[in-house]
């Protein structure tokens, strides 16, 4: 099956998601810019360029995932990588200082409310896209997922009392936590297929989910871990969580 590959990002209109979206696009991929709101999705792929094209996709709508997914295989006949990035921390309002995010987060005062909405995103958003997405990474000659997680999901890191993680708990590392479970269980699940399934810390970036905290990284670092996963080749791993300093534990 020869052509040009393709790749769907998630939540892919800004931040981190709109600039893996450009990489991909520069590497060669025709790049399916996922948004919620389709005409922000046609901006993004306006400013990615001639390989981007915007596809309405609301990751907890499942009506939406399955139009997405018909009209990739009607139009394009394939899908080689999936990036699900589209994530949500709590509903914050701008301004909101990264102490006060972190002590509204807790899980001992937060509304159930805002978990189960941020779990809608953050976890049960990417089982669904991926089950919708998975018989077209079946067809293609190296199907790739990789799942934008981050290392405030990490049990061995929050584990350590030295860590500076511990800085960091709340709804949104939960929801990671579950997002690496998944990772992995889906990971063990498609090994001895061609489909790799991998978790990438993107690290703290300046976005909208941080409210452009001070000393926030860039996107474009936050952007290398996924999209070298994108690309691995047959004889690289499945089943790992990793930022661009290398692998993390689990």
């Amino acid at each position: 099956m020869h052509g040009t590959p393709v790749a769907l990002v998630t939540g892919a209109n800004k931040g981190i998601g709109l600039q893996i979206a450009k990489e991909l696009a520069w590497k060669g991929f025709k790049v399916l810019i996922g948004a919620r709101n389709l005409d922000l999705g046609l901006a993004a792929a306006r400013s990615v360029g001639e390989g981007a094209q915007a596809i309405h996709l609301d990751v907890t709508n499942q009506t939406s995932i399955a139009k997405a997914a018909r009209q990739i295989e009607e139009t394009l006949g394939r899908l080689d990588v999936l990036v699900n990035n589209a994530g949500i921390s709590r509903p914050i309002k701008p301004g909101t200082s990264i102490e006060e995010m972190r002590d509204g987060d807790k899980v001992s005062r937060v509304p159930v409310d805002d978990m189960r909405a941020v779990f809608e995103t953050n976890v049960f958003g990417v089982v669904a896209v991926t089950q919708a997405m998975l018989p077209l990474l079946r067809k293609a000659p190296a199907g790739r997922i990789v799942n934008i997680s981050s290392a405030g999901g990490s049990l061995a890191l929050k584990d350590n009392p030295a860590d500076y993680s511990r800085q960091y708990v709340g709804v949104y590392q939960t929801s990671k936590t579950a997002l690496n479970a998944i990772t992995q269980a889906l990971a063990i699940e498609l090994e001895g297929t061609k489909i790799k399934v991998n978790a990438a810390c993107p690290g703290f970036t300046a976005t909208d989910l941080s409210n452009y905290a001070p000393g926030a990284g860039s996107v474009e670092d936050a952007a290398r871990e996924p999209v070298r996963l994108a690309l691995l080749d047959a004889n690289e791993p499945t089943g790992t969580f990793s930022n661009a300093n290398g692998l993390l534990p689990w």
